[in-house]
């Protein structure tokens, strides 16, 4: 089957029922929006499920990756789902947006998929009625973004313990699936990532970044240079309401696979609305109405040096981190494999994603400096 791929050319999608969880894996795709999980593991029984669900909600409000896309890369999407419902891998694909976001940000793909409309007040759903595309909106609540609550009030489905996929579904977030439909389609690595930078004493931007680049580089682009950077100032990975401090230098984090935003907090902010387990939510610190934030990418940072992690979820008990294949010393082009899966467990590939020299590998990441810094 041949369709229009996110670049506006053509191209030929496989027999994705057969080929899907291996070239996902291939690709390296990970979870875009929370654990990072490597995305081929959901993929890799389809035969239990019938039913996508698409968590499009994006309930952090300074984050408008997942909007963004959605409103551009539309066909993307588009063709994406048109082969997976010819295919039959799926019955039904649900899109659950935000009730508020739709006339700002959702015409555009209701247009391409001639999708059913749902609204909040018609939820849940009965699956049985549905098939093809539906836009299942909710109304504006922060929980809706977690994945399980999703569940329940999308489809009335309540996890104890169990699987999205125990009861027929496959749940992914909008950048995963860009990444996926790049994976089936072109056969494309996930190189890049799209983040937010938001808090005090800065700019708030949202960027498209290689993997692994260095968090001070982003922090450079909000203009927040080390000698302006508050003696105080935590440095979190994560949105306002779920984020984690970052417990190595700016100069030593690579933003990964999962990094989705970060937020520059003072040290005392970040100490009063810690919840548990390092969590700060800072939802009601500020009036994220009045804040200026960026709605769609401004700038790419280019940096002369990235730090890739091997590992897309930090969980040791659950994701195993890629096997290294290169060596300090060795030149390597974007896209360029430096790490194969493990042999154990769950596990991705992970490759370069700048063009330049091998300069360090550790059990944790791999270095890279660009050639032309």
């Amino acid at each position: 089957m041949t369709t229009p791929n996110m670049h506006g050319a053509q191209a030929t999608w496989p027999d994705v029922r057969a080929q899907a969880c291996e070239r996902i894996r291939v690709a390296g795709v990970a979870g875009a929006g929370g654990a990072g999980f490597p995305s081929y593991a959901k993929w890799d029984d389809l035969g239990r499920v019938d039913s996508l669900l698409v968590n499009h909600q994006e309930s952090e409000p300074n984050y408008f990756i997942d909007k963004w896309l959605g409103k551009t890369k539309a066909q993307t999407l588009a063709a994406l789902f048109d082969v997976l419902l010819e295919q039959a891998v799926f019955d039904r694909i649900v899109i659950s947006a935000k009730w508020k976001d739709r006339e700002k940000y959702m015409h555009a793909l209701e247009a391409e998929t001639d999708g059913t409309i749902v609204p909040p007040d018609e939820l849940p759903l009965d699956r049985e009625e549905h098939k093809g595309v539906v836009f299942a909106y909710t109304d504006n609540q922060y929980q809706y973004g977690m994945e399980s609550v999703l569940l329940t009030v999308v489809d009335g489905t309540v996890l104890r313990g169990d699987l999205p996929m125990d009861h027929g579904w496959l749940v992914q977030n909008t950048e995963t699936l860009i990444n996926i439909a790049r994976a089936l389609s072109d056969e494309t690595p996930t190189t890049r990532k799209y983040v937010h930078v938001s808090g005090e004493s800065l700019r708030d931007r949202f960027l498209e970044v290689p993997i692994g680049t260095p968090v001070s580089d982003l922090l450079n682009a909000a203009g927040l240079p080390p000698a302006e950077r508050p003696s105080d100032a935590v440095i979190a990975d994560g949105g306002p309401g779920w984020c984690f401090p970052i417990d190595t230098p700016p100069e030593a984090y690579g933003v990964r696979k999962s990094t989705n935003g970060l937020l520059v907090l003072g040290e005392r902010t970040a100490e009063e609305n810690e919840l548990g387990g390092g969590r700060i939510d800072v939802l009601e610190e500020y009036d994220w109405n009045a804040w200026t934030i960026e709605t769609e990418p401004t700038t790419t940072v280019d940096p002369s040096r990235v730090r890739i992690p091997l590992a897309t979820n930090p969980e040791p008990d659950i994701v195993e981190p890629a096997v290294p294949i290169v060596e300090i010393g060795d030149r390597v082009g974007v896209g360029d494999r430096i790490a194969s899966p493990s042999s154990d467990g769950i596990s991705n590939p992970q490759h370069a994603s700048i063009a330049g020299n091998v300069t360090a590998v550790s059990e944790t990441d791999i270095e890279i400096e660009s050639r032309t810094k």
